[in-house]
């Protein structure tokens, strides 16, 4: 996860990145970058893979691949640096000149910053990307990616859908043969939790009191997300968020709070050890269940469901948050490098096959609106049920901000409303109006 102290440093490092490059790659770049071909008309590429061994090992086979059938192109995949994050990694190698052709694990946000500072280029403006889109069927997921200039700077690699997981075993006791979807029968299945079992939890999560910003994904975002019907919540430099949807986002959390449904200290293992009966779940903890919790069974003892909605909300119009990042183009790169780069991503994606194989390898579902539906992944997610709901929702799931500021915004959501509240300090009403007075004070 970034950190903020990572990302004061973006300003000052693209300011000398850009005096010391002028972002040669939109002009030319006639320099010290020069690898778009030479004697032996061979373009070299440098790809940064995100510093997982299971990512770095698919690019690596695809690269591979893909120089064997273009002797013209070479392909170089090695880790991004990522001390003390890989946005620094990054910001660093643009400032001193290094960076990559290419890189993955950029996520909306970040890529943000990046754009506004002229460091990545528009993918949308490269031929062939409408077929690219075409042939990975992505065009609903991509989206809602479109940046406020109305570009694409970011291919969305793979989407968690984020989905709350339910001890199903639980809430058979009490009653119940599916989880609840709107705040009224949530709260009322908490109260009938803390009546049987006084010591349990709906949810545990000890950031619903910290003002991580990243955490916002996984708590505000997920309900927000839901209640607005994907309303966007900042758009170029405007707060455009849906303010009824926000405020009863924010009464839903006092709500669980007042109830004493939350559990918001340090706890191990609240969900599988049934402390608590919710919980926010994203599909790269199934790994993790397998080796240290094999009990944790789907459709036994847990279940999955999109985010609840308010009572006023139709369910099934729910829309939750996309943990997702994607590739980028950098600047940087000459024009034929960064052309070679983009051909080498269209090929990648004009296999479905491909797809298939990173699903296995790294769990993460590809960014594909079809997922669920082509039969490229149909034997996979048979044979792993657990992930299909993930498979599904990818259309229903909603990027992070797209804003040079999101570090900011995010950190005055937990600051002046979402903390607040949990902590019984603020209304729903004023938490949100603090919020917004706070967040267009950044934007301006």
């Amino acid at each position: 996860m970034k950190k903020k102290g990572v990302t004061k440093l973006i300003a000052a490092l693209l300011a000398v990145a850009l005096v010391g490059t002028g972002c040669q790659g939109q002009d030319g770049n006639e320099g010290k970058n020069d690898k778009g071909g030479g004697a032996n008309n061979v373009v070299e590429v440098d790809f940064w893979a995100a510093p997982n061994p299971t990512q770095q090992a698919f690019w690596k086979k695809m690269a591979d691949n893909y120089m064997n059938e273009h002797k013209n192109v070479k392909i170089k995949v090695s880790p991004m640096p990522e001390s003390p994050s890989s946005e620094a990694g990054i910001q660093s190698a643009i400032a001193s000149g290094h960076a990559p052709v290419i890189s993955e694990n950029i996520s909306r946000g970040f890529a943000a910053q990046l754009a506004a500072n002229h460091a990545i280029v528009p993918l949308d403006e490269f031929k062939g990307f409408d077929e690219l889109i075409s042939k990975r069927q992505m065009k609903e997921t991509i989206a809602k990616w479109k940046f406020a200039d109305n570009h694409q700077y970011v291919l969305p690699v793979y989407s968690n859908a984020m989905l709350f997981g339910w001890r199903m075993d639980v809430l058979k006791e009490l009653g119940y043969n599916a989880p609840p979807k709107t705040y009224s029968e949530v709260i009322e299945l908490g109260k009938k939790l803390k009546k049987k079992y006084p010591d349990k939890f709906l949810w545990a999560r000890a950031d619903l009191v910290q003002p991580t910003w990243w955490a916002r994904w996984f708590d505000f975002f997920m309900l927000y997300n839901a209640a607005s019907n994907g309303n966007s919540f900042v758009k170029g430099n405007k707060f455009v968020a849906d303010d009824e949807a926000g405020v009863k986002t924010l009464q839903f959390f006092h709500d669980l709070s007042k109830n004493d449904l939350l559990l918001t200290r340090k706890a191990t293992d609240p969900f599988e050890n049934a402390t608590a009966i919710m919980v926010d779940l994203g599909p790269w903890t199934f790994p993790y269940w397998a080796e240290k919790f094999p009990e944790m069974k789907f459709n036994q003892n847990y279940v999955l469901s999109l985010p609840p909605v308010p009572d006023d909300v139709d369910p099934k119009n729910a829309k939750t948050f996309a943990d997702t990042k994607g590739l980028v183009i950098y600047a940087s790169a000459t024009k034929e490098q960064q052309q070679a780069a983009f051909d080498f991503v269209k090929w990648v994606y004009s296999d479905a096959n491909n797809d298939l194989a990173w699903f296995k390898q790294t769990n993460l579902p590809p960014a594909r609106d079809d997922l669920s539906t082509n039969k490229a992944f149909a034997s996979y997610l048979a044979a792993n049920p657990q992930l299909k709901q993930y498979a599904e929702n990818i259309p229903n799931a909603i990027p992070p901000v797209d804003n040079e500021k999101v570090v900011d915004i995010q950190e005055l959501i937990g600051k002046e409303a979402l903390n607040p509240v949990v902590k019984g300090q603020k209304t729903a009403e004023k938490a949100w109006k603090d919020m917004k007075n706070a967040i267009n004070g950044v934007l301006k």
